[in-house]
């Protein structure tokens, strides 16, 4: 077959080549061009540079406070990157693999050392595709930095090693906090010289009572918690711990950066499991830690040590993710409190635990800090173990799993998921009957998970 000889398909002159090879050496670092500079590129005659603007510290577009989570959860870190962590036109954040990275001098070296030029070293310490998500994040929380780790109980675990210290240090949490964080502050932390205190959430007298103590460290604790979606006023917290001098670490991953952000409520830190609305597609591990420069480096500092890291490619997955949270989260907000509702008035439902609902014991202070109060509603069926299992089984939408804030829904019985071989004064002491269920609801169609929940209660 003949060679096509369409000019499509021709190779390049050599003087061609060279004006395209000449063109992208110049892209690589073109500054941004004043007016003047501009209008002169235009004029007859004139070489036609490529306008770009260099994605550094000088002359990165900053995070605006007065944006739209809409638009931070899109932008921010990226287009709006305030560090100039990647110096590229891709509208996707490339993955940057690299383990380590090299220097062009001594020089360089010590300017990086010394702060002076925004750089990475090594994978264990930063990334540019992680160092975009933690901007991002940053953005939406309201933080000055963001600290993304391997997990949410990495996040937990480094903020509470570097914040409180041993043999001097005292944590105040609540009953009601992640259960696996609530063993490790009891368990370990107590080993360590480290004096732990719990309370019932929102008995502020005890608080206040301990506090007056003067020797608090941190206080910690879930909002809303889990599985009973109960909350804490945070900024009445906040107060109280400030005046004594100690700090207020919120576990917000029930609420996702939408519907809360206890940092401009008055806490100090907010930690994240990521893996949940953040990442939001049940397919990545993460946590995140958020709040002042000064904290986050104290924590930061820890993070090196354990090793926390999350992978360039979990960080773009989350990355991927975060920019659909507010258009998912926004449905998950709505399916959750419409079928709370509708399941509050069933004859078969003994209790619906939501904060969205009025008659909820926590309405008051969810409507005074929160937008939305998330994806996940739990319930008491009027049965026993046996039949909310056959509710359960007879579901054909959610899938039963742990976990939550994905598009997909999930469904278990925390007697059977999570509290399996506990005794019942175990279950007693938080809250878990044979007969709780807990839902967390994806994106799929609201009629359709209510027409699946209506008929699955038609089989007990």
């Amino acid at each position: 077959m003949a060679r096509s000889s369409s000019p499509l398909v021709n190779k390049a002159s050599p003087i061609e080549q060279r004006r395209l090879l000449r063109a992208r050496r110049s892209s690589k670092r073109v500054t941004a061009l004043s007016p003047e500079a501009l209008l002169d590129a235009t004029l007859p005659g004139a070489e036609q540079p490529v306008p770009v603007v260099q994605q550094d510290a000088a002359t990165a577009l900053k995070r605006d406070p007065t944006l739209s989570d809409e638009t931070l959860a899109v932008h921010a870190g990226e287009k709006m990157g305030k560090n100039g962590a990647m110096d590229t036109d891709s509208i996707a954040t490339p993955i940057v693999s690299g383990t380590t990275h090299w220097f062009k001098s001594s020089g360089d070296l010590i300017a990086f050392k010394e702060g002076r030029r925004h750089s990475f070293e090594y994978g264990r310490y930063g990334n540019p595709t992680v160092k975009v998500l933690e901007d991002k994040i940053s953005a939406l929380e309201r933080a000055e930095s963001t600290l993304v780790t391997s997990s949410g109980m990495n996040a937990i675990v480094a903020t509470l090693l570097a914040l409180v210290l041993p043999g001097a240090g005292h944590v105040v949490t609540t009953t009601e906090c992640y259960s696996e964080a609530r063993a490790f502050i009891r368990d370990k932390l107590s080993k360590m010289g480290i004096k732990v205190t719990f309370i019932e959430l929102n008995d502020m007298d005890t608080l206040k009572a301990v506090l007056d103590h003067g020797d608090v460290t941190l206080f910690y604790t879930d909002c809303p918690t889990n599985p009973h979606l109960k909350c804490i006023d945070i900024k009445l917290v906040a107060e109280l711990c400030h005046r004594k001098g100690a700090l207020v670490c919120i576990d917000s991953t029930l609420a996702s950066p939408i519907n809360q952000k206890p940092l401009t409520l008055g806490a100090d830190i907010v930690v994240h499991s990521a893996t949940k609305y953040i990442a939001g597609h049940h397919d990545v591990i993460a946590g995140c830690i958020s709040g002042s420069d000064a904290l986050i480096s104290r924590i930061r500092a820890w993070h090196h040590d354990l090793g926390g890291a999350i992978s360039p490619d979990a960080a773009y997955m989350i990355i991927r993710g975060l920019k659909t949270m507010v258009l998912r989260v926004e449905t998950q907000n709505s399916t959750a409190l419409r079928m709370a509702r509708l399941l509050e008035n069933h004859p078969k439902i003994e209790r619906v635990y939501y904060p969205g609902l009025i008659s909820s014991p926590w309405h008051h202070i969810a409507n005074s800090q929160m937008t939305g109060c998330g994806g996940v509603i739990s319930f008491k069926v009027a049965s026993d173990l046996h039949g909310v299992m056959r509710f359960i089984d007879a579901l054909e939408i959610p899938f039963i799993a742990t976990s939550l804030g994905g598009c997909e829904s999930l469904v278990q019985q925390p007697a059977v998921m999570s509290f399996w071989g506990e005794n019942d004064e175990e279950k007693a002491k938080n809250g878990i009957k044979d007969n709780l269920v807990r839902f967390s609801f994806g994106v799929e169609k609201f009629e359709d998970l209510r027409d699946d929940i209506l008929q699955a209660l038609e089989k007990i």
